[in-house]
């Protein structure tokens, strides 16, 4: 049975409202209590996830004493290390909402780690199991993240439930207003293929730049034409002769050396390929472009635009030159570009299997450039009937799985879940 009056749940993040917060933190519709702390996040870009872990156990400290107030259910968002002075000392349920383990993305694309830093690790990665299996339920934001979590942290027996993270849609559906200057400045005559990312090596983007100059090479063919380009950020499917340029967008923070090298490889992939290319920022980016030797102003064939804006990215995907939206990663806990391109009506495809075409939103492929300028071909030749119907079942996919109004619903049938725990066991 549910409990009489609504839940009064807490939800505990080590980073709630970074980058853009709920509106409802901001509107009113939830009470916000503001608890200052006076732990640092890191220290000369350094020890993060020890520092995390201090900063929530002072958190958790707060919210275990009396002037705190009081809740029904604890939810705990990627860091597990307050789950067992919660429901110890607290005596309060708590649900975890599972990311990629830590413990996983610590090492990252650098597999060969130093003694120090394994030393340092170990601790974190055996914390990071022990807590976590003392949720009271334990939520993944995917089946993949379900599958590590349980293959990499083996004394956790049952396996994650599945709530996909809400995607705000309406966000997406907004008019664009094309006199924007930062909307001027991507916007292009020419067909296009948009990948949206971070600019990070495992992001593997020079997947795309492959394909890319492949299917130039293509342009014998009548539905394809030699004038693409293709922009590292962004997507649309339409029916016209694809004359696409690449424009690679993402986020790049030049203090970080992953993306400094990625930038650089990706730049000397487009040149052996003699593909031209310019590299840009918003024009209120507080971030500079970097230079680069023999770069193109003027419609180049690769766009790289860095730290993308919401309308910028708006307008890529309403573009109705946008052909195809790229996903190159691998193995992604939770890719939200295959959704954005769903919710953009136009087609997208990534690195896995494929799906009977009856079934289809997307294209999934093995990541080899050969067959992915195939899959290319495939989309720039569909017919215009072909495109609504795969449109149809993108849109209805994207809402019924990803949507906000979807994750609610789940996760409000999931906290009840977890606070009749705490009913039934008082019963006994």
């Amino acid at each position: 049975m549910a409990p009489a009056s609504k839940l009064r749940v807490a939800f505990i993040h080590p980073d709630l409202g970074i980058a853009t917060a709920f509106d409802e933190t901001r509107d009113g519709t939830l009470r916000v209590h503001s608890y200052r702390l006076t732990i640092p996040s890191f220290l000369a870009w350094k020890i993060h996830i020890l520092l995390a872990h201090a900063r929530q156990l002072h958190l958790t400290r707060f919210l275990l004493s009396s002037s705190a107030p009081q809740y029904d259910i604890f939810f705990v968002d990627q860091l597990s290390t307050c789950i067992p002075l919660l429901r110890s000392l607290g005596g309060i349920r708590v649900l975890f909402y599972c990311h990629f383990p830590d413990k996983l993305l610590a090492y990252g694309a650098f597999k060969n780690v130093g003694f120090l830093k394994a030393l340092y690790r170990y601790p974190m990665d055996w914390l990071e199991e022990v807590t976590t299996r003392q949720a009271d339920l334990i939520v993944a934001n995917s089946k993949f993240t379900a599958r590590v979590t349980t293959a990499h942290f083996t004394s956790i027996k049952a396996t994650p439930k599945v709530v996909h993270p809400g995607i705000n849609i309406k966000a997406y559906q907004a008019p664009v207003d094309w006199t924007e200057p930062d909307v001027v400045q991507v916007t292009s005559q020419r067909p296009t293929l948009i990948s949206l990312n971070r600019f990070e090596m495992k992001k593997n983007a020079a997947l795309a730049i492959n394909a890319f100059a492949l299917l130039r090479d293509k342009a014998s063919a009548k539905h394809i034409s030699p004038n693409m380009r293709l922009v590292l950020g962004g997507r649309v499917p339409h029916s016209l002769p694809l004359s696409s340029s690449l424009c690679p967008t993402g986020g790049y923070d030049p203090r970080l050396e992953d993306n400094i090298r990625t930038l650089d490889s990706l730049i000397e992939r487009a040149r052996s390929r003699n593909l031209s290319f310019n590299v840009i920022t918003p024009p209120q980016s507080k971030v500079s472009a970097p230079s680069f030797t023999g770069t193109t102003a003027n419609e180049p064939d690769i766009l790289f635009l860095l730290n993308f804006t919401t309308a910028q990215r708006s307008a890529l995907l309403q573009s109705p030159l946008t052909l195809a939206l790229l996903y190159t990663p691998a193995n992604e806990h939770f890719g939200i570009g295959p959704v954005e391109g769903m919710i953009a009506d136009f087609p997208f495809w990534r690195s896995v299997v494929d799906q009977p075409a009856e079934q289809r939103t997307g294209w999934l492929r093995t990541p080899e450039p050969a067959i992915w300028a195939d899959a290319l071909e495939e989309i720039c030749g569909m017919s215009d009937s072909e495109r609504a119907s795969l449109a149809r079942r993108s849109r209805h996919r994207a809402e019924s799985v990803f949507g906000m109004d979807s994750m609610a619903k789940l996760l409000e049938e999931l906290l009840l879940e977890t606070v009749e725990m705490d009913l039934c066991r008082r019963c006994r």
